[in-house]
């Protein structure tokens, strides 16, 4: 009898385990290269950062995608959120030390956004030291990311609904190479150093 729970407790651990994975393959399954990252996210805006006055002065305006992207080569980063671990201590890093490089290689802006409000993400990217090499953008709402099903519940970590983390290389609004960690606590894929040398 003890056996059957042990089994079936097992099963059932296994289908959970099977289930999350699953979950996580689905998060990102229908953006892929050649995707325009605009149409994919139809009427949504993005709120660069910024402090608090300065959102009071600008009626907290947004960004359209498409003022984004349009006629631009971008490299654009996602990850959970700003003041977080592998986020503050590789993943900025790793654009803001490689700005150089990527200017060399004509591109136009290095693009970090994140669901958090823009006021944070301003604070955070001050501490960083990363405003003048990086443009850091909020998806306040999470719309952006769960256009492109880049979403992902981080409410184990007290973090609730967030991103995955991710890259991009993208000309006019069309993905040309896209890199999505497995889990976002990785960091292998979503690097600076790996796109470089996919642009």
């Amino acid at each position: 009898m003890a056996s059957m729970v042990l089994k079936r407790s097992s099963y059932s651990g296994m289908r959970s385990m099977v289930g999350a994975l699953s979950t996580g393959l689905r998060s990102y399954a229908s953006l892929s290269v050649g995707t325009d990252i605009v149409s994919a996210a139809p009427d949504v805006s993005l709120q660069k950062a910024r402090s608090w006055d300065e959102g009071v002065s600008t009626k907290f305006s947004t960004t359209p995608l498409k003022d984004i992207f349009k006629d631009k080569k971008v490299v654009i980063f996602g990850l959970p959120g700003a003041y977080t671990g592998v986020c503050s201590q590789q993943h900025v890093p790793s654009y803001k030390n490689n700005i150089d490089k990527f200017k060399a290689k004509g591109i136009d802006s290095v693009i970090c956004v994140a669901v958090n409000d823009p006021f944070a993400l301003n604070g955070w990217a001050e501490k960083l030291e990363a405003k003048d090499a990086i443009e850091f953008y909020g998806d306040f709402d999470g719309k952006f990311h769960k256009a492109l099903e880049l979403d992902k519940d981080l409410s184990v970590a007290l973090l609730g609904p967030r991103s995955q983390r991710w890259s991009a290389y993208v000309v006019d609004g069309k993905i040309k190479s896209l890199n999505v960690e497995e889990a976002p606590s990785d960091f292998k894929v979503s690097g600076g150093d790996v796109i470089l040398g996919q642009i």
